[in-house]
């Protein structure tokens, strides 16, 4: 088989442009403003719910612990010796029916690691329902 690549009659200027890819590309963009037009401009009002901020109020059946600046724990006001007398005391609050929330109070300024302590102590016990006690703005 043979294949003409092209011969020299075929250098003459081509006087038209080819608008066949312009229309292709016009009617694409058009398709896509039709369909996202409708998307952007929403003409239902609609009011929307605004946002509260609730305060959380301690129960008095909610397990709270403490986080001093230097690192020592305290559950409720009785200090901590280590991380697995937590745990100790962690898992009698786990077997109870409804189990407790425990909440964390950790000072701003104390290091990340012993709020992470805290937290790997009663995620071992078995606690469920861990909240974090913040100051509002």
């Amino acid at each position: 088989m043979a294949m003409n690549v092209g011969s020299e009659g075929d250098d003459e200027i081509m006087s038209q442009i080819n608008t066949t890819p312009l229309v292709d590309v016009m009617l694409v963009l058009l398709i896509i403003f039709l369909i996202t037009i409708p998307v952007v401009t929403t003409s239902i009002k609609v009011d929307l719910p605004k946002e509260k901020n609730m305060v959380r109020e301690t129960k008095p059946e909610n397990v709270i612990i403490s986080v001093d600046v230097k690192g020592k724990i305290f559950l409720y006001d009785t200090p901590i010796k280590n991380s697995d007398d937590l745990l100790q005391r962690m898992k009698k609050f786990a077997v109870m029916k409804p189990q407790p929330e425990v909440q964390i109070r950790g000072d701003g300024k104390s290091d990340f690691e012993s709020v992470g302590r805290v937290m790997y102590a009663v995620q071992r016990a078995g606690i469920t329902k861990v909240g974090f006690i913040t100051e509002p703005q």
